[in-house]
């Protein structure tokens, strides 16, 4: 165990294995992580107090909160990273760093990191794999995980980003930077990898900045267009994405799934596929629920190599479908959302996206889409019926949707689900 007077000197002693708890209390200095490295089987553990009392970082000038550079295997969870409003990122992965790889985020909480859209609550800015980022909650950040580097020199590979709350960032919620080349001698992954985003809440329903600094709630760039890691992709699933005043829910371009979440725009647009620094390559659009005030769901400027099917979603909009290959989608006027859903229009914590009777019925979709065949809906359950869009038909609601870090199992009781 380590308290404010004497941590830094026990992080300079950690060893693959080893776990340092940090006592309550506020800590000034930071915490650098530099030239530290676990081993895949024996982590570095560094971890604040879970009773209650709060290990708490407070930002400083001149320094990122948590600073990682040129370090591996090493997870930190449990503490309330405080910027005080002074411009510095929580979390920083140093440009200065040649790597750094397997870094494990959980249960942080991150506030008062907005002095600037450019503060950002996570941030790499060097080559980065292995990431998890999850169960964190980030409120009202300039950006709130920025992941990449903004000329593409610095990949993000191979992340698992779950079960974290996002709320009220100035600019992105997420982002995660197009990459322009693989770097091999610092030993990142050669096979093709997979960035999966899923069981999350983005949500801008406050404090977003308008006009030509307005930015979409998540924005994902394309891998290599050449060469080691050009058949990477992403997978995004089962999230919620709420809310934009002055640009899309989701943007994308590359190879990416997006199946099963559920996006609710009251302003503007929902989701858009298009040209960003490359272009829509392999992209598969299935089961969601969307609800927009301007367009649904967009598709354009997609690599005609490659098939682009957008299928089985539950769009409701102004204009609900443009572009891609259609199949199987419902779609009608953003007001008519109500007609198929039981509650799309409550406040958060009474959202209800379950369909009204067989309102989303579909024709089965070919038995031979592998796809479709293992398809879940929001709550991970399987379609016992061909429904669109993102929950299965006549299997109620596990629990109301809210601006929170998203239940990992499902409420016991109808009772319990509408507290």
């Amino acid at each position: 165990m380590a308290a404010p007077n004497d941590y830094i000197r026990a992080i300079r002693t950690l060893r693959p294995g080893d776990t340092l708890r940090l006592l309550p209390g506020v800590y000034r200095n930071g915490l650098p992580l530099h030239d530290i490295q676990g081993e895949a089987a024996r982590p570095i553990t560094v971890e604040g107090d879970a009773t209650g009392l709060g290990s708490v970082l407070l930002g400083s000038h001149g320094k990122n909160t948590i600073s990682i550079k040129n370090a591996a295997y090493i997870t930190v969870r449990s503490m309330l990273l405080d910027g005080a409003g002074i411009p510095v990122d929580a979390i920083k992965a140093e440009g200065t760093s040649k790597f750094a790889h397997h870094i494990t985020l959980e249960r942080l909480t991150i506030i008062n990191h907005n002095t600037d859209q450019s503060i950002v609550g996570i941030s790499t800015k060097c080559p980065a794999w292995g990431w998890v980022i999850r169960d964190n909650v980030i409120v009202g950040a300039g950006t709130g995980i920025y992941l990449g580097n903004s000329d593409g020199s610095a990949p993000f590979v191979g992340g698992l980003i779950e079960h974290n709350l996002i709320v009220d960032s100035m600019g992105y919620n997420l982002q995660i930077k197009h990459q322009t080349s693989r770097p091999l001698a610092i030993g990142m992954p050669v096979g093709p990898m997979q960035t999966v985003i899923r069981r999350n809440v983005f949500s801008k329903a406050k404090g977003s900045a308008a006009g030509h600094m307005a930015r979409p709630n998540v924005l994902l760039g394309h891998f290599p267009l050449t060469g080691l890691g050009q058949d990477d992709s992403y997978s995004v699933y089962g999230n919620v994405f709420y809310e934009n005043a002055g640009d899309a829910l989701l943007q994308a371009e590359g190879d990416v799934s997006i199946v099963s979440n559920i996006f609710m725009n009251s302003y503007g647009d929902a989701v858009r596929l298009m040209p960003h620094k490359a272009v829509p390559r392999r992209v598969d659009i299935a089961h969601n629920t969307v609800l927009a005030r301007g367009a649904g769901i967009t598709v354009r400027g997609g690599d005609r190599r490659f098939a682009q099917v957008v299928r089985a979603n539950a769009v409701f909009a102004s204009q609900p479908l443009v572009g891609g290959e259609q199949q199987h989608n419902v779609t009608a006027p953003y007001a008519m959302a109500p007609r198929y859903l039981l509650a799309p229009f409550a406040r958060p914590g009474r959202l209800d996206f379950s369909p009204r009777a067989d309102a989303l019925k579909i024709n089965p979709e070919p038995t031979n889409n592998v796809a479709t065949m293992s398809q879940s809906d929001y709550f991970a359950r399987p379609f016992r019926e061909p429904t669109a869009g993102a929950v299965a038909s006549g299997l109620g609601t596990p629990w109301l949707l809210d601006l929170a870090v998203p239940p990992r199992k499902p409420c016991s009781s109808s009772q319990e689900c509408s507290k």
